[in-house]
């Protein structure tokens, strides 16, 4: 039977936020790069809320901004509200979040993929992996066609056998009623990948002139916008935004939801894969928290262009009479009408202990895997997964040492250190508390920490890394300053000091004495300071920082020199752990299953002891 034959660098499968980023990396590299997607309309679809960033989320957009990464740059022209979360705590712990014009932010990044030299786009379904002796081949299509290609890198988000529930209906589609993938599952697992099944959700969209806002809690943007993107000029982002709106939940809604209980497949086992525990359905907020007589529900637009409005916090599957009933008992929406239904949607996914830290089958040679595919949540969780995908299929491609981040370099490295190391039985999560390093890994300074990386890799220009310098420069040289500026006891300075409620001078004190005091910082004390340079608002920040938490940042720096010489210990690959015959019999099998890259990396498995990892330190020590 004739059929056709197409040969590339690199093939991508899927075009959502992993896949985009996949591709993009590997064509801006140089390879010739083809991405496969079920529909071109939905390229950077998103099917849940539009939105970009969030607490930790935040951090990885910035970091994947930082390495050379589209989203915060395609997030920086479509948003239509943005604020920084958590500005009341400390600075490791805020995280910048948009709301984005759903459809533009689609076509944005459309264009950028069209525009991009070296990269194909394809609509077709993939239906094989081509695998000979262990390495990967190429990929045929439902058609037929056969692409030949050096790497492969899988990013099918949500598609795999994905089946959209809610009630009693079951559509075997995608999200948002798009064709789902249903032959690609078969071919992996003739080809030896372990699949589990998952699930997500979404709540109803609903028509903006069926609301009555008067009932609810506007929410307005920062006055001052904060670009995503460190590339982003902070003029262009200064514009006018939509607010967004929050109600509640009540207990009518919750004796509904729960006198319907019988009627979700969430409770009555037609759903068969897990969900995210930290992103749950209002039905199973209800029955989990039964003393909480409310709960958040954020009213946000879904773009300029449209009156649908997403209804965040309120994600469900139960049917559509009782999706009505349970809505209309919220204020507000009293007479609401939906645009589309909430529903659950499952699909198939990997284990990814499967993978290496790079993201590579640990089977299949040139065979990577990112975003969702990789039991995760999240569009920004899936970018960044896909972009480092995408960055180690090129490397081995053109022969380069191929970048792994850790855990004290970038929340990027947390989030695939712990898909690749820890059993994930949900779907995983970013959250700030998974990182233990995270004062040092701030979402402000993702530039200072990974910019150079990114220019390694040929991701970033001579002209953004020359800014880098040139940034950093400025913030030593200016550290260096307010160290040597002396400030007297004359009148001026004791009001200053009284006007911030802070303890006057009985003697003289440096600047950099005065910014560690609480209630003051670096821009407070700029009326005592005849001699300041004018910098740029976020060098001023890093001064700031940098000198408020001195103390705890060198702390955090003596934990990760620590970390760092377990991390350089490494393993032998394939090693049988039960020749250690002091090792535990859990251990044995964890190590044995994981075979964990370093020492590090082994004393993060759940199971194997800290007795364990120093029975692993003299055993290899003696064997060098």
């Amino acid at each position: 039977m004739p059929y056709l034959e197409e040969t590339y660098d690199i093939v991508v499968v899927g075009a959502g936020h992993a896949g985009c980023e996949a591709a993009l990396a590997c064509a801006r590299l140089g390879l010739e790069t083809i991405i496969f997607t079920i529909s071109v309309d939905s390229i950077a679809l998103m099917p849940c809320n539009p939105n970009v960033g969030g607490s930790s989320k935040g951090h990885l957009v910035r970091e994947l901004d930082a390495l050379g990464g589209e989203m915060g740059r395609n997030i920086d022209k479509t948003f239509i509200q943005s604020k920084m979360l958590n500005e009341s705590k400390g600075p490791a712990v805020h995280s910048l979040r948009a709301q984005a014009d759903k459809q533009e932010y689609s076509r944005q990044m459309r264009n950028t993929l069209e525009n991009t030299d070296h990269l194909t786009i394809r609509q077709s379904e993939v239906s094989e992996i081509i695998v000979e002796k262990g390495r990967i081949q190429g990929v045929k299509v439902s058609s037929g066609t056969i692409y030949k290609a050096k790497g492969v890198v899988l990013c099918t988000g949500t598609y795999l056998k994905a089946r959209c529930i809610y009630g009693d209906v079951s559509n075997p589609t995608g999200p948002n009623g798009l064709q789902a993938a249903n032959y690609l599952t078969d071919s992996l697992r003739e080809n030896g990948v372990g699949l589990l099944r998952f699930k997500t959700g979404t709540p109803a969209r609903v028509d903006k002139r069926s609301i009555d806002f008067s009932k609810m809690e506007e929410q307005f943007g920062d006055e001052r916008v904060v670009p995503f993107s460190f590339s982003t000029d902070p003029e262009t982002v200064q514009k006018d935004q939509i607010s967004c709106w929050l109600t509640y939940t009540n207990e009518e809604t919750h004796r509904i939801i729960k006198e319907n209980l019988k009627r979700s497949p969430l409770f009555s086992g037609a759903i068969e894969g897990t969900g995210p525990r930290y992103c749950p359905s209002i039905e199973d907020k209800v029955v989990r928290f039964p003393d909480k007589s409310r709960h958040q529900v954020f009213v946000e637009p879904e773009g300029l262009y449209t009156n649908e409005m997403y209804l965040g916090g309120m994600s469900s599957s139960l049917p559509e009479d009782v999706q009505y009933a349970m809505y209309r008992t919220v204020p507000g929406l009293e007479k609401v009408r939906i645009v589309r239904n909430a529903y659950a949607i499952e699909y198939d996914c990997i284990n990814s202990l499967q993978l290496k830290a790079t993201l590579e089958f640990k089977k299949i040679e040139g065979l990577f895997a990112g975003g969702q595919f990789n039991g995760s949540s999240g569009y920004e969780e899936a970018a960044v997964q896909g972009f480092m995908a995408g960055v180690n299929a090129a490397m081995r491609v053109l022969g380069r040492n191929q970048i792994v981040l850790d855990r004290s370099q970038a929340y990027i490295g947390v989030l695939i250190d712990d898909l690749v190391t820890k059993e994930n039985y949900e779907p995983y999560r970013m959250m700030t508390s998974r990182a233990e390093y995270r004062l040092l890994l701030r979402q402000d300074n993702a530039d200072l920490r990974l910019r150079k990386i990114g220019y390694d890799i040929g991701l970033v220009s001579d002209e953004e890394y020359e800014k880098l310098l040139k940034k950093k420069d400025e913030i030593a040289q200016e550290i260096k300053r307010l160290g040597r500026v002396n400030i007297g006891v004359d009148s001026q300075v004791q009001e200053i000091l009284e006007k911030y409620g802070s303890t006057v001078l009985k003697s003289g004190i440096t600047l950099s004495e005065l910014v560690r005091r609480p209630e003051l910082d670096y821009l407070k004390l700029a009326e005592l300071d005849k001699d300041r340079p004018n910098l740029p608002l976020d060098v001023q920040e890093q001064v700031n920082i940098e000198i408020k938490y001195e103390g705890y940042i060198k702390r955090q720096l003596q934990q990760v020199a620590q970390f760092k010489k377990l991390e350089g210990k490494r393993l032998p690959e394939e090693f049988d752990y039960s020749q250690i015959k002091s090792l535990r019999r859990e251990a044995v099998q964890k190590l044995n299953r994981i075979q964990p890259a370093t020492i590090g990396q082994a004393s993060r498995i759940s199971g194997v002891s800290p007795a364990d990892i120093s029975v692993l330190l003299v055993h290899f020590t003696k064997r060098k």
